[in-house]
């Protein structure tokens, strides 16, 4: 089992900044790829963005350009720079950890964080 951890959400202004982050514990060797979902009320849960072991990293349209993720190999932890926000991208994210065998396809395993929320408004 993979054990996530998210840091606490907030209330952000909109145009403002937050960074949340997800440190992972437990069986790490068995995932190649984490990133963040988020899930607004009624709607259902998208990704917001992913890094792989090989390095890859894929966004979400609506936050490219102004979403960054990043890793820190040492602490098996993976962080989302959110930047210039917008009252739409208040949800709650999740940390989300998982096995690929390809890439291309869905995850052969998926881990989960127990979810933070973040609203932005003023």
């Amino acid at each position: 089992q993979v054990q996530l951890v998210e840091s606490e959400g907030g209330l952000v202004q909109p145009g403002g900044s937050l960074r949340l982050s997800c440190a992972a514990s437990g069986f790490i060797f068995s995932i190649n790829a984490m990133g963040w979902y988020r899930q607004a009320p009624g709607k259902q849960r998208d990704l917001v963005a992913i890094v792989t072991w090989d390095g890859t990293t894929r966004y979400a349209d609506s936050v490219k350009g102004r979403f960054t993720i990043s890793r820190d190999n040492a602490k098996n932890t993976v962080y989302l720079q959110m930047n210039k926000l917008k009252p739409e991208d208040t949800a709650v994210y999740y940390c989300h950890a998982a096995y690929y065998s390809n890439y291309k396809l869905g995850p052969d395993r998926s881990y989960w964080g127990q979810g933070t929320q973040v609203t932005v408004s003023s």
